[in-house]
């Protein structure tokens, strides 16, 4: 008698999972095209079920019915030039400034800049003066991490780090760091 009941419930649960399968098939499928295979489920019934599933339109990152396909959900955006070269003087905080360096283990301020945006597949000028004067100029209101500043009347350089910040190899002693853009006087800002 128990098995008889266990048996029994076990046929209600799979009848009422196939019952709510088919139920939501229903309102998230449009109907199955003509190729479609059935599938018998002992004690449930026959259902048929789709070859191909198409997806209803309206569902973001899924392109419209009829189209090639489904879209990617989610493309991974690509760092700019200044990001990528932000992200590698951000990887030499610490390191020593060393008159004339250029890296890559110690620098001074534009060769910081310098070896930055070689890392970023980019090729800079190796003084501050001309790092400032071959970019394009940048409003102070529009800066990007990344961006070249030019301190000093252009005798110095570092990169914009965002939030107000600058990293860069500022003197002797003095590794290279993040230091707020408003710590020096400002002579301009480019981006390349």
């Amino acid at each position: 008698m128990a098995f008889t009941t266990v048996s029994r419930q076990a046929r209600r649960v799979a009848a009422t999972g196939a019952v709510g399968a088919a139920t939501l098939g229903a309102f998230l499928l449009p109907a199955a095209p003509a190729a479609a295979q059935p599938v018998t489920i002992h004690g449930v019934g026959t259902f048929e079920i789709p070859n191909e599933i198409q997806i209803p339109g309206g569902i973001p990152g899924v392109e419209a019915p009829g189209s090639a396909g489904i879209a990617p959900p989610f493309i991974t955006p690509t760092k700019t030039a200044g990001e990528l070269a932000l992200d590698a003087a951000l990887s030499k905080v610490g390191s020593p400034y060393v008159y004339g360096a250029a890296g890559p283990d110690a620098f001074d301020c534009s060769g910081l800049v310098q070896w930055s945006y070689r890392q970023a597949g980019r090729e800079l000028p190796r003084t501050s003066d001309a790092q400032l004067s071959q970019g394009a100029p940048v409003s102070m209101n529009d800066l990007q991490p990344g961006d070249v500043l030019s301190f000093y009347g252009g005798g110095h350089s570092g990169l914009y780090a965002g939030d107000g910040n600058v990293v860069h190899a500022s003197t002797s002693g003095t590794p290279v760091r993040v230091a707020p853009i408003s710590s020096m006087p400002v002579a301009g800002a480019v981006r390349y």
